[in-house]
This record gives structure tokens, C-alpha cells and sequence, in this order.
């Protein structure tokens, strides 16, 4: 397939309606719109946010890039939020793509490491995010003790 995967400004019109979607299924998924522990990020936060689009020009996939805090682990460690593919565009490797765009960005920044959270009632991230070399760490910053929440992690080493 051929998309096209843009950094985009966090207010960008596409992004935010991705990121509306998102919302959507998880609050479907979870029964409430109260499912994130801690904070919703916002602009000042996410240096990267990238937005995918097919070769019709629709939005199907987009992520961003959070710094974590060095009192929670140290330098060097960026969060990926906001991960979301469009259930269309689902199995097409668009994820795949988005993934290594995002740990690329985040090389590019400096990290060494990424990590993220995502929920228990979210099989299909927990299965890509375990087939995509992330390994399941204790909860930290304001996951650490959250209901539902499972956390992963995964040193970047760097791509060839």
C-alpha cells in the first residue's frame, strides 16, 4: 500500500478528528468517557504527531510522541500517544508503518527508549504492541496503579 505519513501540527484538522474517533471506540469499548489515567496531552506536550493518509487522501492513521519526565525513569524516553488506525485501514500495515515512523522521530529527538499505555479491553494494541518487540512494564508516571491500564516498553536501538 501506499500512504502518505505527514508530521502534522497537534491542531491539525485531520489528526483531531482521528483523535475524535479514537475517543469514540474507546469509550464504546470501556462504557464511559473516564478511561485515561492522568492527563490528555495537549500541543505544548507532543512534539511529533504524525498523520497517515491512503491514496484517495483520507485520514486512516495517526500518532504522536510524549517526552517523559526524567524523575520517571531518567533521560532519553519518549511515550507514544495517540495511536489510532481507522478500522478500514485495519490489517493493511498502515500500524506497522506508523510504528517505525514513530520510533524513528523519537531517535531523531534523542530517546532510547519508548513506552506506552494502552487498556486491558484493547486485545488488538496488546497483540501489536507484543508483536512489535514491546514487553509489558509496571505502570509508571500516572498509569502506575491505574485500573485497566497495561503498560509497555521497548529499547530503540538503532535501524540499519
Amino acid at each position: 500500500m501506499n500512504w502518505l505519513i505527514e508530521d502534522v501540527p497537534w491542531e491539525d484538522v485531520d489528526g483531531a478528528n482521528l483523535r475524535l474517533a479514537q475517543r469514540a471506540e474507546l469509550d464504546a469499548r470501556y462504557g464511559s468517557d473516564d478511561h485515561e489515567p492522568g492527563h490528555a496531552p495537549t500541543a505544548d506536550e507532543i512534539p511529533v504527531f504524525l498523520v497517515a493518509h491512503d491514496e484517495a487522501g483520507a485520514a486512516i492513521a495517526c500518532g504522536g510522541l510524549r517526552s517523559v519526565p526524567e524523575t520517571v525513569f531518567g533521560p532519553g524516553y519518549m511515550e507514544i500517544k495517540r495511536m489510532y488506525v481507522a478500522p478500514a485501514a485495519r490489517g493493511t500495515g498502515i500500524s506497522t508503518a506508523m510504528l517505525h515512523r514513530l520510533e524513528d522521530a523519537a531517535r531523531a529527538l534523542g530517546a532510547h527508549r519508548m513506552v506506552l499505555e494502552t487498556g486491558e479491553r484493547q486485545p488488538d494494541a496488546i497483540r501489536f504492541y507484543t508483536r512489535e518487540g514491546y514487553a509489558q512494564i509496571p505502570g509508571f508516571g500516572d498509569y502506575a496503579g491505574a485500573f485497566e491500564s497495561v503498560c509497555f516498553g521497548r529499547d530503540l536501538a538503532p535501524r540499519p
